[in-house]
């Protein structure tokens, strides 16, 4: 199971990495909230999911821990306001350079919008 997840991990970061990549606002976008997912899976991983188990500490019992379950449902809203900052960011730059590449750059002729 753990080969699966850490394979998991591995896609979705290279994936986003690949979209990083791109050269376009939105692969850009895409590629950040996906790198995002993959931390955020990656360190509730870490923190190893216990079923039916207390968060508060007992006698001889397992243990679950709460602080990376509090730490990946801080980022996944610190995530959702970042990429609607950025995605508006992304939209106001197409408007005022009428192109979507990262860099400014004009489109070419008869490329595809």
């Amino acid at each position: 199971m753990e080969f699966l997840l850490a394979s998991g991990i591995g896609w979705v970061t290279a994936c986003g990495i690949y979209l990083l990549l791109r050269g376009r606002s939105f692969s850009v976008v895409l590629g950040l909230s996906l790198i995002g997912y993959a931390v955020n899976v990656f360190i509730f991983a870490m923190g190893r999911l216990w079923s039916a188990v207390p968060p508060i500490l007992s006698e001889g019992t397992a243990v679950a821990d709460p602080l990376p379950q509090a730490l990946v449902l801080t980022a996944i809203v610190i995530g959702f306001a970042t990429t609607g900052f950025v995605i508006e960011l992304a939209l106001r730059s197409r408007h005022e350079n009428d192109s979507d590449h990262v860099d400014a750059r004009p489109d070419a002729k008869g490329g595809s919008r």
